[in-house]
C-alpha cells in the first residue's frame, strides 16, 4: 500500500493488496480461556502493519453455537461473547484504521445457525407459512414422506436433509446445524443487504462472501437426481447447470450488493469464495459485481512447473477479460497447508492421513517450507491482490497428528471418525518459544500445537534475516515499493524454470526442477534460499531481480 492517506488512495486500493487473514479462534487469546478473540487481535495488529500487509480479514466473530467454526451465524449483529463486544469490534476497526490496516470481516448468507431466530421460528410454524418460506423446507419422498426430498449430500458427509418433528425435511449443504436459506424470497435479501449496512456503518472496508456460488438453487420440483455429482466435486463442476452450485442468477444478488457497497466514501469491497469451474470465476468479477473472488485453481495446482504457468495464464486471461485483476491465495483455513501440501506423497488420502497401505505418510517439511518460500515470492510477484492465511508467513505446516479427542471440525463427526477435517490447519499460532500455548494465550489452547513450532515462533523468527517472517517482510517492502498490479511478460515458461518481467521492473524466477538453472539479467534483491556460489538458482528456490535499464 502506498503511504498515502486511505481517502487518498481511492477506491482501487484493493486491486494489488496484501490481505491478511485472521482466523479469529486461533489468532491471540487476551483472556486465557484458550480460545482467540477480538481484543487478542487488537493487541497483534501493529505487528501486521509492521509485517507489510494492507488489510486484515476476520473469519466469523458473530453469536454462534459453533457447531462449524463460528460458521453457524446466529446473529448477524452482535459479537460471540466468547470473542468480546461490539465495543471491541469498534476498538479493533479503530486501532486498525490508525495504522492504516484495512478491515474485511466474513458474511456467510448461503445459510444460518439452527439457533438463529428465524429458524426457531420456522420449527414453531406450520408448513406453508412464511416463516418457513425463508429456508428451504420439503415434503419427503414415499408413501410416508420418510425418504429425503432428494439424494443431495452435505459437503460435510451425510444427506444434506434433515427430518422435522411436524415431518418436513430442510436442506442443509453442510451440517444439520446451519440449514440453507432461500435466496428467492426478498426478504432474505433484503435482510443481508440491512446486514451489510450494519457492518459498513461500524466502518468496515469489504466483506468476504461465504459460499459465495451456493445461494442460488434450482428448486423446481421434482428435484435433480445427482448421484455422484452430490458428492465429487471434480463431477460436480463438470455438470452444466448444477441445481445446486454456481448458478446464472447468483450474479443478481451481487449485483444488488455492488449498488450497496457503492453507496459508500470510498466504495467498500467484497471478496467471493466461489469454488467454480475453470472459465467460471471472472463471472463474479465482473464491473458491476464483486471486486475480487479467491483463485482457488492456482491454490490446488501442485509443485510443477507447467502446471502453475498454466494456471498464471489462464487467471491472469479470464480476469483482463472483464478488467478485473486476479486474487491468489496459497493456503487458508479450509485447505491443507501449502508447506505440506506441496510434499504429500501421491498415494496418501489427507483425509485421513495414511497411505494406500495403512500407514502414516513421512512429510518433508524442510523440503516442504523449502518450496512454500518459493511459492511466497511467486505469488507476491503476479500481478493482482494476494491474501496470505495466518501463519504461512511462519512456514508452518499442517498438524496431521492432532489428538481424536480434540477435533471438532464438523467433517470428523459426519464421517463417522473417519475424514479428520481442517483442525490441522487451524492450530493456534506460535507467539513466543515458550508457556502453556506458545504465547498465544495465558493458559493452554483450544487446539494444541506441536512443541517443534516453538522453534519457529514469531518472536525467534523477528530476530533471524534468514527466517520466513523476515523473507515475508522483506518480500511485502519490495511489493509496495514496486507495485502489485500491472501486466505481467514471461520470460521462461519452462520446461524448469518460470520467469516473468513486471512493468515495474521486477523479474521473479523459480526454479522447479531437478537442477540449478540460470538466473535473468538483472540484479538480485532477494531470494528464498541462498544461490549457489556461482550464483544460479538452486532446486525449488525463487529469486527476485530488478532489470537492468
Amino acid at each position: 500500500m502506498s503511504d498515502e492517506e486511505p481517502d487518498a488512495i481511492g477506491a482501487r486500493w484493493w486491486r494489488d493488496a496484501v490481505i491478511y487473514q485472521i482466523y479469529v479462534r486461533s489468532f491471540a487469546d487476551s483472556t486465557g480461556d484458550g480460545v482467540g478473540d477480538l481484543p487478542g487481535i487488537t493487541d497483534r495488529l501493529s505487528e501486521l502493519a509492521e509485517l507489510g500487509v494492507d488489510a486484515i480479514w476476520l473469519t466469523p466473530f458473530y453469536p454462534s453455537p459453533m457447531a462449524d467454526g463460528g460458521y453457524d451465524v446466529a446473529d448477524y449483529r452482535d459479537v460471540e461473547p466468547q470473542f468480546g463486544t461490539l465495543a471491541d469490534f469498534d476498538a479493533l476497526v479503530e486501532k486498525a484504521h490508525s495504522l492504516k490496516l484495512r478491515v474485511i470481516i466474513d458474511v456467510v448468507p448461503n445459510h444460518t445457525s439452527s439457533r438463529h431466530a428465524w429458524f426457531q421460528a420456522a420449527l414453531a410454524s406450520q408448513p406453508g407459512t412464511p416463516e418457513r418460506a425463508r429456508y428451504i423446507f420439503r415434503d419427503g419422498r414415499g408413501p410416508d414422506g420418510s425418504q429425503p426430498p432428494a439424494d443431495w449430500h452435505s459437503n460435510f458427509g451425510g444427506s444434506a436433509w434433515s427430518r422435522v418433528a411436524d415431518g418436513q425435511w430442510y436442506l442443509h449443504l453442510f451440517a444439520p446445524e446451519q440449514p440453507d436459506l432461500d435466496w428467492s424470497n426478498p426478504e432474505v435479501r433484503a435482510e443481508f443487504e440491512s446486514v451489510l449496512r450494519f457492518w459498513l456503518d461500524r466502518a468496515v472496508d469489504g466483506f468476504r462472501i461465504d459460499v459465495a456460488h451456493g445461494l442460488m438453487k434450482n428448486l423446481v420440483e421434482p428435484f435433480a437426481e445427482l448421484g455422484a455429482a452430490s458428492v465429487d466435486k471434480g463431477l460436480r463442476y463438470g455438470m452444466a447447470d448444477h441445481p445446486l452450485w454456481d448458478r446464472d442468477d447468483v450474479h443478481e444478488i451481487y449485483r444488488d450488493w455492488r449498488k450497496v457497497l457503492d453507496e459508500y466514501s470510498p466504495p467498500r469491497i467484497a471478496v467471493a469464495e466461489a469454488w467454480v469451474a475453470p472459465g467460471r470465476l471472472g463471472r463474479y468479477v465482473r464491473g458491476d459485481e464483486l471486486h475480487q473472488a479467491f483463485n482457488f485453481q492456482f491454490l490446488l495446482t501442485p509443485w510443477d512447473c507447467a502446471a502453475f504457468a498454466e494456471v498464471i495464464d489462464e487467471s491472469v486471461a479470464e480476469a483482463a477479460d472483464v478488467g478485473a485483476v486476479t486474487t491468489w491465495v496459497l493456503s487458508n483455513h479450509d485447505v491443507i497447508r501449502h508447506p505440506t501440501r506441496y510434499v504429500l506423497p501421491r498415494d496418501v488420502d489427507p483425509k485421513a492421513w495414511l497411505m494406500s497401505d495403512g500407514s502414516k505418510p513421512a512429510i518433508d517439511r524442510a523440503l516442504g517450507v523449502q518450496r512454500a518460500r518459493a511459492a511466497a515470492l511467486l505469488m507476491l510477484a503476479l500481478p493482482g491482490s494476494a491474501y496470505v492465511y495466518q501463519g504461512e508467513e511462519l512456514g508452518l505446516h499442517e498438524v496431521a497428528d492432532l489428538p481424536h479427542g480434540v477435533l471438532q471440525d464438523p467433517t470428523w463427526l459426519r464421517s463417522g471418525h473417519e475424514e479428520k477435517g481442517r483442525d490441522g490447519c487451524r492450530v493456534p499460532l506460535p507467539w513466543r518459544p515458550d508457556g502453556p500455548s506458545l504465547g498465544f494465550g495465558p493458559g493452554p489452547a483450544w487446539l494444541p500445537q506441536p512443541q517443534e513450532w516453538s522453534v519457529i515462533s514469531r518472536a525467534l523468527q523477528a530476530d533471524d534475516p534468514t527466517s520466513t517472517l523476515s523473507l515475508y517482510q522483506e518480500a511485502l517492502r519490495l511489493r509496495r515499493d514496486l507495485g502489485g498490479d500491472g501486466e505481467l511478460r514471461w520470460l521462461d515458461k519452462g520446461p524448469q524454470q518460470l520467469s516473468f518481467a513486471r512493468q515495474s521492473g521486477l523479474i521473479c524466477a523459480v526454479n522447479f526442477g531437478p537442477s540449478a538453472t540460470q538466473l535473468p539479467a538483472g540484479d538480485v534483491l532477494l531470494s528464498s534460499g541462498p544461490l549457489t556460489a556461482d550464483g544460479l538458482l538452486p532446486t525449488d528456490t525463487a529469486a527476485w531481480l530488478k532489470s537492468i535499464p
